[in-house]
């Protein structure tokens, strides 16, 4: 317990020489964001996933098999948006290859612009997910999900990929004391798990008593937040803007 909430505190606060510097508990805060996001994607705009691809390619099969409440269209949509988000972030990780700081903020920062455009869609819809304004959102929220993923993947810092917890949890079980292993990052997985859920259900939470432009400007906040640090501690020459070797 005392190893696991040492790691938590190294975390969210990295130590002074760290080799990632400020970027775990930015990264933090981009699952926090994915939280929200998927939040909407999925109670908002019918049942779709625009962060989480795994669940999309489930939903497409059932879907396609005829299952009720769930559309092949949006799923397909979702994931073309995905995919096009993630090239641009394979494309600012070359640009950027020497900066990981650079490379963070900016890509927060057009991340913040999609999310931008998204809160915008949403209000001209008075907050409601409506026909006319569903798939505009999905394409918008999957292209800034997907240049997340990308960006994070460049990044490389471990078990903070911001978008995806499979492996995160399966590390928890598999390397864990019982299971044998050496438990690394117990602390800054489980925190990976919960930034998650709380995102999930803050972003439940403001659906159900708000509307949709205040959930998706929550999101716009934490991003123009993160793109702003990012820029600000990456000014200086310090170790973690450097490339992994």
């Amino acid at each position: 317990m005392r190893e696991l909430l040492a790691d938590a505190a190294r975390t969210l606060v990295p130590p002074k020489g760290d080799r990632h510097g400020p970027l775990p508990p930015l990264l933090l805060t981009l699952t926090l964001v994915t939280g929200v996001v998927d939040a909407v994607s999925y109670l908002a705009l019918g049942h779709v996933f625009v962060a989480n691809m795994t669940g999309n390619v489930v939903f497409l099969g059932f879907a396609l098999a005829g299952a009720e409440g769930l559309s092949a269209l949006a799923s397909v949509v979702s994931m073309a948006a995905f995919l096009a988000g993630a090239l641009a972030g394979g494309r600012l990780g070359v640009r950027f290859a020497a900066h990981r700081g650079r490379l963070l903020a900016v890509a927060a920062g057009l991340q913040a612009v999609l999310v931008a455009a998204a809160v915008v869609t949403a209000a001209v819809a008075h907050g409601e997910a409506a026909a006319p304004v569903r798939y505009p959102l999905i394409v918008l929220l999957g292209l800034a999900m997907g240049l997340q993923n990308a960006v994070a993947r460049r990044l490389g810092v471990p078990d903070l990929t911001t978008t995806v917890l499979t492996l995160t949890l399966t590390g928890l079980a598999a390397d864990s004391a019982p299971a044998g292993g050496a438990a690394p990052r117990p602390g800054r997985r489980i925190l990976s798990v919960v930034v998650m859920f709380l995102g999930a259900l803050i972003g439940a939470l403001l659906l159900a008593h708000a509307d949709l432009t205040a959930t998706l400007g929550l999101a716009l906040i934490l991003l123009v937040v993160t793109a702003a640090l990012t820029w600000r501690l990456s000014a200086r020459d310090a170790e973690w803007i450097r490339p992994l070797s």
